[in-house]
């Protein structure tokens, strides 16, 4: 499986994003520590230069070249919940998957609607994955070790964070731009030997993967979209088995205690 994984904000969120870029950015680029932000309406041209005003201050350029450092300084909230659907595209045709994910602490529950009108639920905190099919309080749960398979893979995302380890050469594009309401770190992959490529886009404000494609060629054969983030604490009940076994209590610990 190919591992290559992917609001309108308050000046003061892009801000304090772009601050830590300038401190991680200061020693071995010599910009300052006074920023400015690139303006919020507009897509960032990462060619264009800014070089400061008279009081010293410099604009934190994104480009390929700073583009991971950006991407480092962001982190994902720990407790949200968001639709998304997810697009697959070929020649003639496509599909579209809806999933409903929620996030506390370790464990991420996603609810993916199926072709037939069921639903697969799964819960999984790294280390444990638990599915099952439909909302009945005796549907049976397969019990699996995580593995490889990320919170990420199992929503069929992009792990973003893999732009960290890419060679800075196959960074083909990264820039500031705007996705509807939101302002975004954007990131274009140079094509692989197959001719696949992906872009993202992060949310400055979130730190969470708002929309990817993957691209063959020019044509994009999967993307995600995820544009509204409900930032709220779900309860444990979220994150409890169908015969009631609770995984996450009120006090985010594990508790494999079915409830009466």
């Amino acid at each position: 499986m190919d591992k290559q994984k992917l609001n309108w904000v308050t000046w003061a969120v892009l801000a304090i994003a772009v601050l830590l870029v300038a401190l991680m950015l200061g020693g071995s680029l010599n910009r300052t520590a006074h920023i400015t932000l690139p303006p919020s309406d507009l897509p960032r041209d990462p060619a264009a230069g800014d070089g400061g005003d008279s009081s010293g201050v410099t604009v934190v350029e994104i480009t390929p070249e700073t583009v991971q450092a950006a991407v480092s300084s962001l982190s994902r909230p720990e407790n949200y919940g968001r639709n998304m659907t997810l697009e697959y595209l070929w020649d003639g045709g496509g599909g579209t998957v809806e999933l409903y994910t929620i996030v506390r602490g370790p464990w991420t529950r996603v609810d993916r609607g199926l072709p037939d009108g069921n639903t697969r639920i799964s819960l999984t905190n790294g280390e444990k994955t638990y599915i099952w099919y439909g909302y009945d309080q005796d549907a049976e749960v397969a019990v699996l070790p995580a593995g490889e398979f990320s919170a990420d893979v199992e929503q069929s995302i992009p792990t973003y964070e893999d732009i960290l380890d890419l060679p800075v050469e196959d960074i083909s594009l990264a820039d500031y731009r705007p996705l509807d309401t939101l302002t975004c770190i954007y990131v274009e992959t140079a094509a692989d030997e197959a001719g696949y490529s992906t872009r993202y886009w992060v949310s400055v404000e979130n730190g969470l993967l708002v929309q990817a494609e993957r691209l063959l060629g020019e044509n994009a054969v999967y993307r995600m979209t995820s544009l509204y983030v409900d930032q709220t604490e779900y309860d444990a009940s979220r994150f409890t088995l169908p015969d009631g076994t609770v995984l996450l209590d009120d006090g985010g610990t594990e508790s494999m205690v079915p409830i009466n």
